[in-house]
């Protein structure tokens, strides 16, 4: 069996801010810096999601580019552009809104859609800033 991995780009653009309500505003600076502002900051965020499979002998496809589309838009982008992560995302409420936590998140919200459409979610990778991004493989080790 021949194993493919295939990468659908998706863009959406949040805010959040990291912060612990028990610490005080200076242990927020110390250990979460200007992502503490009181007022949020706001990302504009790449998420790519790979799938990996086998071609299916009938298509060639390993997953259809088409439903992976709508499974993100329908279950993340839609959740996540232009939404405040920290208020108005429900599938994030009481977790700390950071980059690691979303990618997470994410792998949790499609995995499922992704099996039964033929395919294995392989990797979600999450890009904050030009300089800062997560790769998140599922809890597997990626080799």
């Amino acid at each position: 069996m021949k194993t493919i991995y295939i990468t659908r780009r998706e863009t959406f653009n949040a805010a959040h801010k990291l912060w612990r309500p028990e610490w005080s505003d200076e242990k927020n600076w110390e250990v979460f810096g200007k992502c503490s502002n009181h007022n949020w900051h706001g990302h504009n965020f790449e998420l790519f999601v790979t799938v990996k499979g086998a071609p299916n002998p009938e298509t060639g496809f390993v997953i259809n580019l088409k439903t992976l589309s709508v499974i993100v838009r329908e279950k993340v982008i839609e959740a996540l552009d232009h939404k405040n992560l920290n208020l108005d995302v429900p599938f994030l409420k009481g977790i700390m809104a950071s980059t690691e936590n979303l990618a997470i998140a994410i792998w949790d919200l499609i995995e499922q859609d992704i099996i039964e459409n033929g395919g294995e979610l392989a990797k979600i990778k999450l890009i904050e800033t030009e300089n800062n991004f997560v790769e998140y493989f599922g809890g597997k080790e990626p080799f």
